[in-house]
């Protein structure tokens, strides 16, 4: 499955005519193309599919679908344990592998 999912732009930059973005998905960082929305600012949430950011979004709904899309396990599924900061920081529980909710450490408990 491929999703479109949110991310916070951190900069950006033309590079041989098209406009550039470091995209952060929750602390996975990667280059994203701003073809479709050249005038993304430093921290606007953009959705991005397949490389390209397609639309914009706000934060809360950014923070509220990286949340449900973790609780679905489609996260881990399509990227790894990168998310899990993103969704912890819309209120979603910790995961361990498999998208099982994990037990809280203390400091997490505390956050």
């Amino acid at each position: 499955m491929c999703l479109a999912v949110p991310g916070r732009v951190l900069s950006t930059a033309e590079r041989d005519g098209t406009v550039m973005a470091e995209v952060d998905f929750g602390g996975v960082r990667k280059e994203v193309c701003l073809q479709y929305i050249p005038d993304a600012a430093v921290g606007e949430y953009v959705i991005v599919h397949v490389g390209f950011a397609i639309q914009r979004l706000d934060e809360r709904s950014a923070l509220d679908t990286l949340a449900h899309f973790d609780r679905l396990g489609m996260l881990e599924e399509e990227f790894g344990d990168g998310f899990e900061q993103a969704a912890l920081q819309a209120g979603g529980p910790p995961r361990a592998a498999g998208g099982a909710p994990r037990a809280q450490s203390p400091g997490e408990a505390a956050r």
